[in-house]
């Protein structure tokens, strides 16, 4: 059983988040012949000021 974790920033609707889960579910199981059915993926949200870019938090160089 494949397991697809994802880390992102917060801020995407719930439908950006239901086409990442079926694309990335798709691209598993073209890539490695992996039935859909077995395939697992696991999104975390994480806040902006949890996330650091080239030293600065993504909340403060608004990503």
């Amino acid at each position: 059983m494949p397991i697809a974790q994802l880390f992102i920033l917060e801020g995407r609707t719930t439908t950006q988040k239901n086409n990442l889960i079926r694309e990335v579910t798709e691209a598993v199981s073209r890539s490695i012949d992996a039935p859909i059915e077995g395939i697992r993926v696991i999104i975390t949200e994480m806040p902006k000021d949890h996330f650091g870019i080239a030293g600065e938090s993504a909340a403060n160089i608004k990503r």
